[in-house]
């Protein structure tokens, strides 16, 4: 039975009390935990409007097209850093975006060849397998070193995805000699492109310098980040 006044049963009062949570998120720039909340209202009067007019005109009267990311476009969010700045591990970067819904995760990046970003790569890797992430596999699509450095570059990512597999996560390989952009997507919809790839760090003054451990503490290369949602993103 519907509720006066709201032309909505139970479950449709549920759908606008969340909405209306994500509209306050909305206001005060917290668009992150607005977009989750205005997903799981979607999802729940999906479950109780028929029509998509229905829909629409119902999001239009309490936010407006333009506070519908779900719906009405992208959300987008760009992060500029700057030439030796700090505090922009993969951690405080990412960990806004994972969640328990993040399952599979594509990373397209052509560097992934020498030392230095292999372990670039297996650092991304170790903050996916951890809570509150729940991934099962990981793509990654790079290009093959074609001079000395391809036995390394092969026999480290064969010991990464076997490192992975004792964790029950799965790593699929494949190289391209013709990629060239950089992008990382996970399944729950967010895209985040950096100008550099996983390689913005720059290279410690030394092993037993500060930031040599914690990225947070690594002097980084000027780059930019751009950060995406679309519901209907696809896969690599």
């Amino acid at each position: 039975m519907a509720k006066p006044g709201t032309g909505l049963d139970p479950g449709g009062v549920a759908a606008a009390t969340v909405l209306k949570r994500a509209v306050e998120l909305d206001a005060e720039s917290r668009y992150p935990q607005a977009l989750v909340c205005y997903q799981e209202g979607i999802d729940l009067l999906l479950q109780v409007l028929k029509g998509q007019n229905q829909l629409k005109n119902f999001f239009r009267e309490i936010s407006g097209p333009s506070h519908v990311p779900g719906l009405y476009g992208k959300y987008h969010k760009q992060i500029k850093i700057e030439e030796n700045a700090t505090g922009f591990s993969y951690e405080s970067l990412f960990q806004e975006y994972l969640n328990e819904t993040v399952r599979e995760v594509w990373i397209e990046d052509p560097y992934i060849r020498h030392t230095h970003q292999l372990y670039n790569f297996l650092r991304f890797c170790e903050m996916l397998i951890k809570k509150p992430c729940k991934v099962q596999t990981i793509h990654l699509l790079t290009s093959l070193d074609e001079g000395f450095g391809k036995a390394q570059q092969i026999s480290g990512l064969e010991e990464i995805k076997a490192s992975l597999r004792n964790h029950g996560v799965l790593l699929e390989l494949e190289y391209s000699s013709s990629i060239h952009d950089r992008e990382i997507r996970f399944n729950n919809g967010w895209m985040i492109k950096i100008g550099r790839g996983l390689d913005y760090f720059k290279k410690p003054q030394g092993r037993f310098s500060l930031g040599y451990c914690d990225f947070d503490l690594r002097p980084c290369h000027e780059t930019t980040v751009d950060i995406f949602h679309n519901r209907h993103t696809k896969k690599i």
